[in-house]
């Protein structure tokens, strides 16, 4: 086994995952592809290999924490822009389907390539923004989970996420430690999109002092039409 194999299947195992030749392999390709076409675009200002399957693999994976990804049928990575953590969560739960949606069409270029060249079944990228493409019939409502790592305020991700999810359904989002003061200011949001807070399960990422947050956000009832508002307002007037 090569070292970089080695290297990720021990990456994982120290967080529960049992990686398989397969999945080590997918991985490994994955960061090839992702240092390969950070050199034509902006993807990620990480690219030293130990740090790409800390900050970036692992993390997406930590997800599972708070989810059973394979108990679902269908997730949306909502801003997923270089596939996290849609596409570590994909290698992970190959039977489970997933959407990548990306506002940047370059970025989507790129996830494509990442499909085809890992093998990857039953995932699709999609350009498109999230305040026009939740008003598509063919993605209001029908996700089971919704998924994000962008950085965002939660009234905004809120705003983005929930009209996408399942009446049921919930929304997963990956935070800083500094979660705590953001979902204060949130609590109008969480009101007006018929969502409750689940659960919150803060930690450090394996190997660093990096204090992360998951967030299960719950949807309880249909998101009104009203919702996300036309392009840029959730991210310039947040719901609150």
């Amino acid at each position: 086994m090569n070292e970089k194999k080695s290297r990720i299947k021990e990456a994982f195992a120290k967080v529960g995952w049992e990686l398989t030749d397969l999945q080590t392999d997918q991985f490994v390709r994955y960061y090839e592809l992702l240092v390969e076409w950070n050199e034509k675009m902006n993807l990620t200002a990480i690219t030293e290999f130990d740090e790409v399957v800390i900050k970036h693999f692992v993390d997406s994976a930590c997800g599972s924490m708070v989810c059973d990804f394979s108990a679902v049928d269908k997730v949306l990575d909502l801003g997923t822009g270089a596939g996290f953590p849609g596409i570590p969560l994909k290698i992970l739960y190959p039977e489970t389907e997933f959407v990548l949606m990306d506002s940047l069409n370059k970025r989507i270029t790129f996830l494509q390539e990442v499909i085809e060249q890992l093998g990857l079944l039953k995932i699709t990228a999609v350009h498109g923004r999230a305040e026009e493409m939740a008003r598509n019939e063919s993605y209001r409502e029908q996700f089971d989970v919704c998924t994000s790592r962008a950085v965002a305020n939660t009234s905004t991700l809120l705003e983005y996420c929930m009209p996408f999810v399942k009446v049921g359904g919930c929304f997963v989002a990956y935070k800083s430690g500094k979660f705590r003061e953001e979902i204060l200011g949130a609590k109008k949001a969480l009101h007006l999109l018929q969502t409750e807070m689940e659960v919150e399960k803060d930690f450090l990422l394996a190997d660093t002092d990096m204090e992360r947050t998951l967030v299960v956000f719950r949807k309880m009832g249909k998101t009104t039409k009203k919702y996300p508002r036309k392009a840029g307002m959730p991210s310039k007037e947040p719901l609150g």
